[in-house]
């Protein structure tokens, strides 16, 4: 394994577009001329269960496995997946957490509650708290929120804005196209504070 490699693992609930903003990731980093894997989808996407994709580049990528303690950056789409991966996070790693809590199936049923103090959690753990549903909302819909993140991780990255402009053009329809850039750009000023 090249040590040039970063590894970063997305993950959410099915229908937050966690797939759409590995997708754009992957895309990024391979037009940045580095060889890129992706990891399969984990979870029950289509019913709200929790999804996980591991996008991982450098010079050469031999695997596509995230190893608890190998994440570059955990990029959360609210805070319970968060909490959850948090042992992904490798040391000095960064993490990227919509501020947004989502109840899960068994908490909705009664069959298990949320965690308790999970922005605080994730404070003292060195997260970023994103408001990315709120920015994406500016933008022109909250289902921008994953393009939102994606922004606020291109500050991480560095790859350059318009390799990322061109990447969303090329993946996202055009009638979404400037609603999306927006999302992008608002979520890279945020992280930029």
């Amino acid at each position: 394994m090249s040590s040039n490699t970063k590894t970063v693992l997305l993950c959410g609930v099915g229908g937050q577009g966690t797939i759409l903003a590995a997708d754009l990731l992957a895309r990024a980093a391979e037009e940045s001329g580095l060889d890129v894997k992706v990891s399969e989808i984990h979870g029950m996407a289509q019913r709200g269960g929790a999804v996980t994709t591991v996008v991982r580049f450098g010079d050469k990528v031999q695997s596509m496995i995230a190893d608890p303690g190998s994440a570059d950056c955990v990029v959360s789409f609210e805070t319970t997946e968060a909490l959850r991966n948090l042992p992904y996070v490798k040391e000095g790693g960064s993490l990227f957490v919509n501020d947004e809590s989502i109840k899960p199936l068994p908490v909705a049923t009664g069959r298990a509650s949320m965690p308790e103090h999970a922005r605080e959690r994730l404070r003292d753990a060195g997260a970023m708290l994103i408001p990315a549903t709120e920015l994406a909302r500016k933008a022109g819909t909250t289902k921008a929120a994953n393009v939102v993140l994606l922004g606020a991780l291109s500050r991480a990255l560095g790859f350059p804005t318009d390799v990322w402009n061109r990447v969303i053009a090329a993946r996202v329809p055009e009638k979404y196209l400037d609603v999306n850039l927006e999302a992008f750009k608002l979520g890279a000023s945020f992280s930029a504070e």
